[in-house]
Order: structure tokens, then sequence, then C-alpha cells
């Protein structure tokens, strides 16, 4: 009960990732998230596998791995709100909640009356959030879409990959998407805040809002530096593969037996980079020792960078470059990453248990509080696996009334 959020009870009605991303947030600050799921099917990401879950003796089904990593300590109620019981079921739970999230297309909830207005009547301090791919307003309102189109839309892929002077047609070049949704995940992410936001200022009115999230709206946002770089000068930013468009240099050097990230962000870590690789005379050179002469003279600068670093390994590129205070690293893939010291000892990794016994990994929540600290207590749930729970100890419904439901078909 010391969560930030351990008052709030959340009605979620979303599923595949960036709805589900912001309701874990929630639960992991400490909300009470009851996940709505289809009877029979639930979110269709428990079938996006491999790899899939551990699976205990006499478990009826598999979930993935994908469903595993976005929906930790919530409860799982099967309901067909497709069904008018089950309309009245959702709208029960949602008079009994502080935030309802969903991210059917538009129009979809108001058609099974469970649309902002239909459910405000009730419940006045609802806050409720819809996340769509273009937003409930515009010209493109109606259409259904993914992250990858978004990417693609909002001119994030026109920034990600090689540059077009270095590789041209061969393969592996143009336009890249990031390697996890990232317009999801920030959707999702802002989605987070402005519910917390909506929160605080219910404190002082009383009142609930409508919360118009887009995933086309996040991943433009997210151009940031570069988007507005755009529209201050005109000129559309081109792609630098690992390079940077405003530090040099800031970049993979390729070493005598690997490689190794260098990201020197100022002139002063210039001159120390500069001295660790044992050419302080570079920092000391008029075309190199600000940051927009290093920026306006990169092609000369970066090959002569280039040379120097393959003469030595990446571990001793490495311990000179952190001895001097310059930022550098390694490129991991996950196996390195969590086999890293400082990623054991901040805990990233955890295991959650399941109810249907063993524990499944997870990625602890970044958010550290030193007065509220965050500890999810259980894994992801089994379909269904609080439906009488909630409908019947939150919503006082008789357990021949839920026989019945069961029954027909609708939870």
């Amino acid at each position: 009960m010391n969560k930030p959020l351990s008052h709030i009870r959340v009605l979620d009605l979303t599923r595949v990732l960036a709805g589900p991303w912001c309701t874990q947030n929630l639960a992991d600050l400490g909300a009470e998230v009851i996940k709505v799921e289809r009877p029979g099917a639930g979110d269709e990401t428990r079938g996006w596998g491999p790899p899939w879950m551990p699976v205990e003796a006499g478990q009826e089904r598999q979930d993935s791995t994908y469903y595993a990593s976005t929906n930790r300590g919530k409860k799982s109620v099967t309901v067909d709100f497709a069904t008018s019981e089950g309309q009245e079921i959702v709208r029960r739970m949602a008079a009994t909640c502080d935030v309802l999230v969903e991210n059917y297309k538009v129009g979809t909830l108001a058609r099974f009356g469970l649309g902002y207005e239909d459910l405000r009547a009730a419940n006045p301090g609802l806050i409720y959030c819809s996340v769509t791919g273009y937003g409930q307003t515009g010209p493109y309102r109606h259409r259904p879409g993914y992250d990858f189109v978004f990417q693609g839309m909002s001119g994030l892929m026109s920034l990600t990959g090689e540059p077009d002077d270095a590789c041209g047609e061969c393969e592996g070049g143009g336009p890249q998407k990031f390697g996890v949704a990232v317009a999801d995940m920030t959707t999702g992410l802002y989605a987070s805040l402005a519910i917390t936001a909506a929160l605080a200022w219910r404190e002082r009115s009383g009142l609930g809002q409508h919360i118009d999230m887009a995933l086309l709206d996040c991943a433009l946002a997210l151009g940031s530096n570069q988007a507005v770089g755009y529209l201050a000068s005109g000129k559309v930013p081109r792609r630098y593969g690992n390079a940077h468009p405003n530090a040099v240099p800031y970049q993979v050097f390729a070493t005598q037996d690997g490689k190794l990230i260098v990201a020197v962000g100022n002139d002063g870590l210039f001159a120390s980079y500069c001295e660790a690789i044992g050419r302080p005379d570079l920092a000391a050179d008029a075309r190199f020792a600000g940051v927009s002469g290093r920026l306006v003279n990169r092609d000369a600068l970066l090959p002569l960078l280039a040379d120097i670093m393959r003469a030595d390994t990446t571990a001793a590129w490495r311990a000179r470059l952190e001895a001097a205070g310059v930022p550098c690293g390694p490129i991991n893939d996950f196996a390195q990453a969590f086999d890293d010291p400082q990623v054991r000892h901040r805990g990233i990794r955890v295991d959650l248990p399941l109810s249907t016994g063993g524990t499944c990994p997870a990625i602890a929540s970044p958010m550290r509080f030193s007065a509220t600290p965050l500890d999810c207590q259980s894994g992801p749930p089994v379909l269904g696996e609080h439906t009488e729970a909630v409908l019947g100890d939150s919503l006082g419904m008789a357990p021949e009334d839920l026989i019945s439901l069961r029954a027909a078909g609708v939870i």
C-alpha cells in the first residue's frame, strides 16, 4: 500500500503493446489494474510465440513472452462486451474505477455504449484514456495502424540506418525501423504520464477527463531535436548511421579486435579524448577545437581518428578512455548486457511468481523511488484468472449469476 498509485483502480481494455505498456507502468506504480480480455482467446499477443513462457504440469495453455513482457502485475477478467450482458458488466466495473484505458479504433466502444460520454455520467471522476493510431480527430482517425506504419510516417525511419552516400543500394542500406516497437512504447509512456497528470488535476477539480493519445503524434514528438531542426531550417535531416548529426566524434569506431562506442559531447571531452589517444594536437587545431568546427570538418577529422582507433584493442581503448572520463562502451547483445556488473547490481532482471507455479523472468521497472519503492509481486495472469474474484468480490455478483454468464459465453 506504500506505492505511489496504490489507491488507484484501472480498467484496462487494451491489447497488443501501446495500451498494455501504459497500464503495466500503472501496475508497477501500485495501481490495481483489471485487464478485460475476450473469453477463450484473450489479448492476441498471448499467441505471439515463440518464444513461450514455461508451462507447468496440467496448465491448459501457453502464453508468449511478448504478452508476458507487457502484462505483469495485472488481474485478468474475461468479458465479451459485444453482448448486452458483457456491456453492463464493463459499465459496472468502470463505475468503480479511477481510470479506463482503451486502444480500439475510434468509435468502437461508443457503439457498445462504452464511450467516454456514456461512462462519465455514472462516474464524473473517470479518467478515460484512448490510444489510437491517428487520434480521435482528423481525416485519418478511422484508419487502423501498427507501430511500423508510424515509424515510417513520422520520419523516424528516415533518420535510422546507414547514410545513402556510404551504403547506396547495398544490402542493409536505406531507412530502417527500430529493433523494438518504439512508437508503441513511446505512446504507452506518454499515456502513463498523461494519466498521472490527470489524476493530479482531479485531486483539485474532482473531475475526470478524456485523454486522446495517438501513435503518430508520439512518434513525431520522438523526432525531438531532429524534427525541430527541420522546422527551423527547412533542411531535411539525413541518416548518419551510428554517427551523430550534432556531435563529433560520437559514433562507433573499429578497433584492432572489435568495435567501441565513443561519445564526445562537448569541447572539454574532446580535449580529454585527444589526450587519451595521444593526439593532443587535434584538440588544439583551430578546425576541430569547437563543436561547430568539428561538425563542419568531420570529413577531415574522422578518418584520422578511425586510423588511430584501429591501432589498439577494444579493452585497451576502453580502459584509457574511461580513465580520462570520456564516455565509451561496447555494443552488447542481450546475453552480454544482462551479464554486465552494473546491470546485475541494479537488479534489472527480476523473476516473478506465476499463479500456475514457477516464475517468469521480467525487466524491473526503471522508476526508482526513495520513499515509495516499487516491487512487482506477480507475473502476467492466466487468461480469466481473476474473473470470479473481481466480479464476485468487487461487483457483488452472485455465484449462480457467474455460472450462468460463463455458460452463455459472456465471461
